[in-house]
């Protein structure tokens, strides 16, 4: 009886201790999994919009998620920031009689371009669209209907706002579409990314862009070149619309200015492809 109830402390000791470790145990995997589950999240701003922070002329602007975060979605906004490249695109909802200027401007600068495209755009200018194919550009892909994606929580309304385009290209040029995909308005969030890349799609934001989508209020030669020569930088992923009388007008100029500053013009095909090796 003695021998028994000296036993107790001991065994009361152990269970304490194994719960210990059960509890320590435990913690460690919950620790574990909230560590991994953050891991996985891209801070937007509050509204669900991509945005850009400029701290210092002619160095890349701060995202509000980082090109690592980006990357594994097969997401951009940015290239390599050692060297003095510039990575053209252009949005496009319609047409208004400016693309051509700018088509004009990046073959005698001989600088590839993406158009990120809308459907009712493809159906409208397939002579445009024969164009910028014929001349070495990459249509991509604008969403059909331009909705805010970030709303769109299902892949089958996802792919319906994709596929349509793709669809239109194809009937247009013959040609499967390049899957580089841009959200209407930069709005997203992280469900819209793994959904492109889940549909084979690279996502592309930018590192530069102006007001430029106003038709009745347009921006002066002067302004465009203050914005557009001042905040360039190496890497830059520049976006631009292509309904802009003012991008029209100066696209010429403004592609020899940035020329003369040591740039030179990539593709985001090019883009993409670093990236990729650099993994």
């Amino acid at each position: 009886m003695f021998r028994k109830m000296r036993s107790l402390p001991f065994l009361r000791v152990t269970l304490i201790l194994a719960a210990a470790f059960l509890l320590g145990r435990t913690a460690a995997q919950v620790t574990s999994f909230v560590t991994a589950s953050h891991s996985d999240q891209i801070h937007s701003s509050a509204e669900g919009n991509w945005g850009l922070g400029f701290q210092e002329e002619g160095q890349p602007p701060v995202g509000n998620a980082t090109v690592d975060e980006l990357a594994q979605y097969n997401a951009f906004y940015l290239g390599d920031t050692d060297q003095k490249r510039i990575y053209l695109t252009f949005d496009a909802g319609y047409e208004n009689g400016n693309t051509e200027p700018i088509l004009d401007a990046l073959k005698k600068h001989k600088a590839p371009a993406a158009f990120f495209v809308v459907g009712n755009f493809i159906s409208e200018n397939p002579d445009l669209i024969r164009r910028m194919v014929e001349e070495g550009h990459t249509v991509a892909n604008h969403t059909s209907t331009h909705p805010d994606m970030s709303r769109i929580s299902t892949l089958e309304a996802f792919r319906e706002e994709l596929e349509g385009v793709e669809n239109c290209y194809k009937e247009i040029t013959g040609k499967e579409m390049t899957k580089f995909y841009r959200p209407p308005q930069g709005k997203y969030n992280v469900e819209n990314l793994k959904m492109a890349k889940g549909l084979g799609y690279h996502t592309f934001f930018w590192s530069l862009a102006y007001v430029d989508w106003y038709q009745d209020d347009q921006p002066t030669k002067e302004e465009a070149f203050d914005k557009l020569l001042g905040r360039i930088h190496p890497g830059a992923v520049v976006l631009l619309h292509s309904t802009s009388s003012t991008n029209g007008e100066i696209m010429d100029e403004l592609l020899g200015k940035w020329e003369d500053m040591g740039y030179s013009f990539g593709s985001l095909e090019e883009l993409a492809a670093d990236t990729k090796q650099e993994k």
